[in-house]
Formats: C-alpha cells, sequence, structure tokens
C-alpha cells in the first residue's frame, strides 16, 4: 500500500503527456518472517520503498460521457510507460512501469483519474535475484493550470 504519492504531468499536445512521479511506503512482514517465529529478513530502516519515475502517457480513446441530456464529460483512456529509481531493502533498482488510466474532465482544471500501473525492478531479499511485478492502483483528483 502506497502510503504518500505526488504526480506532476505536463500535457505536451493534445494526444501526449509526461509525468514525473514519486511514492513512498513502508513494507509488512513476508510470509516467511511471520512462519518462521520472527526471523527478521529486513531491519525497519529497510522496509521503507521509497520511488522516482518519468513516464510519457499516450491519450488513446478520447471521448464523452453523457450524464443527462444536457450535462456532458469529456474522458479519456491512456496508457502510459517510463523508468525510474526504486530504493527498497537497502538498495536502488532500476525501475520499468507501464499503465492504462481513465480520465474525466468535470471543468477546464479539474478532473477525475482511475489508474493501474506496473512497476518492475529486480530484487534480491532471498537470496536469488528475480525480477518482481508490483501493482499500483490509484484513483486521483487533478487540479490543471
Amino acid at each position: 500500500c502506497i502510503r504518500d504519492r505526488v504526480k506532476i504531468g505536463y500535457h505536451v499536445t493534445e494526444d501526449f503527456f509526461v509525468q514525473a512521479s514519486y511514492g513512498l511506503s513502508e513494507a509488512g512482514e513476508t510470509s516467511f518472517e511471520k512462519l518462521s517465529g520472527g526471523a527478521p529478513l529486513l531491519s525497519d530502516d529497510e522496509r521503507e520503498l521509497q520511488y522516482y519515475l518519468v513516464s510519457l502517457g499516450f491519450n488513446l480513446f478520447p471521448g464523452e460521457a453523457f450524464v443527462t441530456d444536457s450535462t456532458t464529460f469529456n474522458t479519456v483512456f491512456y496508457l502510459s510507460a517510463g523508468v525510474g529509481s526504486t530504493t527498497f531493502a537497502g538498495d536502488d533498482r532500476f525501475t520499468i512501469v507501464y499503465g492504462v488510466g481513465h480520465r474525466t474532465l468535470f471543468a477546464d482544471g479539474f478532473s477525475l483519474d482511475i489508474e493501474m500501473r506496473d512497476l518492475i525492478f529486480e530484487q534480491d531479499v532471498f537470496g536469488e535475484e528475480e525480477s518482481t511485478n508490483n501493482l499500483e492502483f490509484s484513483v486521483s483528483l487533478n487540479l490543471f493550470f
């Protein structure tokens, strides 16, 4: 569960946007730690996870949502992909991120985004290097200026 997250974006054209994001979270105990009777794999400092990402997005399906006969909102289904760095278990990890989202624009400067992203990086907490998929689901209110 991401504890804190900040995103800032810039719409380069009507179809393309760039986005920078920072996230901070804390991992709990693994099932191994719980079943082994308390043998810790990570210290408290190593349980903190933070990431920095830069993504490029593409507005794939722009459209409109008709709420009533007189109320219409612009919508868009978008794709995004990027790279960054994740710090976890005392190491910095190269991270690839990709995702999908849906944006509803309620006014010129206000929108609601529903987004799902996958952050992929290599880790070796259990002694063997393995690729991890870390799904992130978010609902956000956005202000444009």
